[in-house]
């Protein structure tokens, strides 16, 4: 099954521009969301350290994000570091802590400019003050924008997430305010920390693995998803294109029936 989803960019025939307005007709995914993955590969491959590979993948999330925004995406929610990725080498994780710094101070003026808003989700604990306050710097001037949201889900876990929701709505029953039976998907939507936005429309993920890694586990139900064995660094234009395209051939049927219905 999962064969099916796994496409190589091979069949491009189109100018990205004449694509863009193409799949502008058509119904364009609100909410992205994308497992940036396959840094380190792409590095090794050229005998280059880890770190390499995750400087390149910046330059990648600057062209995603200004396309996304040109077609009319709401949101891009960018799987950036997990709860689990601390286990990772301590010189990793350090140049990791820095990358949204370097990112968010080179690339401000421009998504200030392009009318993104840049928002985090994920815990505060943990993270290094200079990450924080390049976060903190980047919401602040971007707070007013009016499109694209740029979401980067750092230091962000969903099973942790969806446990800290349950424990807030047990929280309630237990002082009396809330009653079980008033306890529903939509209450359980609200204490999720993507609360504000609409749940993903389409799930990327790159280098060629075929798995969720603990990411919007509860918001992805319905999601549409698509696996590339493109290594993140090598993502480009036509590479969303070619996942946007695919998704709108997508029939989505949130369980029900569609075009086909029962007579």
């Amino acid at each position: 099954m999962f064969n099916k989803l796994l496409k190589r960019n091979t069949d491009l025939v189109l100018e990205s521009g004449d694509r863009s307005v193409l799949i502008s007709n058509e119904a364009v995914p609100a909410h992205i969301a994308i497992i940036m993955d396959g840094n380190g590969r792409w590095a090794k491959k050229r005998s280059l350290p880890r770190v390499a590979g995750h400087h390149e993948g910046m330059k990648t999330v600057r062209k995603v994000t200004k396309l996304a925004n040109e077609l009319g995406v709401s949101v891009l929610t960018l799987y950036a570091f997990s709860t689990e990725n601390w286990k990772r080498p301590k010189i990793e994780v350090d140049f990791l802590m820095r990358l949204p710094e370097e990112f968010l101070t080179t690339f401000l003026p421009e998504l200030i400019e392009e009318n993104v808003r840049v928002e985090m989700m994920g815990y505060h604990h943990n993270l290094p003050l200079h990450t924080l306050r390049a976060i903190k710097k980047a919401k602040e001037a971007t707070k007013d924008n009016t499109g694209l949201v740029l979401n980067f889900a750092l230091n962000y876990g969903s099973r942790a997430e969806i446990v800290d929701a349950v424990k807030d709505i047990a929280a309630q029953v237990a002082a009396g305010t809330l009653d079980v039976c008033d306890i529903n998907e939509d209450l359980i939507s609200g204490g999720l920390m993507t609360k504000d936005l609409p749940e993903p429309d389409l799930l990327i993920r790159t280098s060629g693995e075929v798995r969720l890694s603990n990411f919007m586990l509860w918001q992805l139900a319905y999601t549409e998803f698509w696996f590339t064995e493109t290594l993140w660094p090598d993502f480009n234009e036509d590479s969303l294109l070619e996942a946007i395209e695919i998704y709108q051939k997508r029939n989505r049927r949130y369980g029900g029936l569609k075009g086909d219905e029962v007579k």
